[in-house]
């Protein structure tokens, strides 16, 4: 792993209402147990993407223009958001998801 993905700093800074998320490794996502199980991509089907939003950016206008409105996710947040609803940049051999807020459904309690 990178020192990025270790430290939580993004390479990127997100623009308006986008989030870089660092999807989750293996174990975190479940896809290797911790005694080494490697679990298949067939067993996950469809689900939604998960990821640890490293860098934040300043929310979007309001319909005014006046003021930004403030992002709901904060760094190191574990989120899930939407298959289909980002974009994937790979810098220095490490993957990042830039995704819009409106395509994170929601933000893991515990």
């Amino acid at each position: 792993m990178s020192e990025h993905s270790i430290t939580g700093v993004s390479p990127i800074k997100p623009l308006g209402d986008r989030v870089i998320v660092r999807p989750l490794t293996d174990i975190e996502n479940g896809a290797v147990s911790l005694s080494g199980i490697i679990i298949p991509d067939t067993a996950k089907k469809e689900k939604p993407e998960q990821g640890i939003v490293i860098a934040v950016g300043l929310g979007k206008w309001d319909e005014d223009g006046e003021k930004r409105i403030p992002m709901e996710v904060k760094v190191g947040d574990r989120v899930i958001f939407s298959k289909y609803g980002y974009d994937e940049v790979k810098l220095d051999n490490m993957e990042y998801f830039i995704v819009p807020e409106n395509s994170i459904l929601g933000v893991f309690t515990s």
